[in-house]
């Protein structure tokens, strides 16, 4: 799979792809789309197509996005306790690290390349990364993963459901971010905090 064959998108996709041309203009596409609380595991041609994401369809088609510009397509995943995994797209700009989410969350999207090390940008999301009785419950995140490895099932461009992603990331070694100890000492976020995080949050 090459430029050179659109990457198997039609020539509209394609133009809708690489009018995306910064990381910061795919988040704003993902932003404008409806959040949507489904088991699904769309291709970025099926996001493309229904206009609607949850987080891990959000990040496939922004990998996708970054693939068609010149950035190889990279996500990762971020692991909780008493809560959802978040999947986010991640890539590196003049050495540093960022990322593109889709979320339910306000605290849990864009983050700008500034992050030394994959670590560091994890962490970013910690005070963010909270349920709905106000835990923080970010406990760990694996390291970036090509998508590339599922080029030959087609993974940008098919009709069926792509479990085979989110298969792979919980399979994956997992690095903790807090001890236990720690984790215990956690305290719940405050009201205004709390009340940021889930503005517009549809709730499951």
């Amino acid at each position: 799979m090459s430029k050179t064959d659109g990457f198997g998108f039609t020539p509209s996709e394609l133009r809708t792809l690489r009018s995306l041309k910064t990381p910061y203009r795919i988040q704003h596409f993902l932003n404008e789309l409806p959040y949507h609380v489904a088991d699904t595991a769309w291709s970025p041609r099926r996001v493309l197509r229904e206009r609607t994401a949850h987080c891990l369809e959000g990040a496939l088609f922004a990998a996708a996005a970054l693939r068609v510009n010149g950035f190889p397509p990279l996500i990762m995943d971020l692991e909780a306790t008493q809560d959802t995994d978040h999947v986010l797209a991640v890539y590196r700009m003049n050495g540093c690290w960022g990322t593109i989410a889709k979320s339910n969350f306000s605290g849990l999207r864009f983050r700008e390349p500034v992050y030394k090390n994959i670590r560091e940008l994890a962490m970013s999301y910690f005070d963010d990364y909270f349920n709905y009785r106000g835990e923080r419950t970010l406990r760990g995140y694996c390291k970036p993963i090509d998508l590339g490895r599922f080029d030959d099932m087609h993974w940008m461009t098919t009709e069926k459901p792509v479990w085979a992603v989110p298969e792979l990331l919980i399979e994956v070694r997992h690095i903790r971010l807090i001890s236990p100890r720690q984790a215990k000492a956690l305290n719940r976020v405050d009201g205004r905090c709390y009340e940021a995080g889930t503005l517009g949050a549809i709730r499951h």
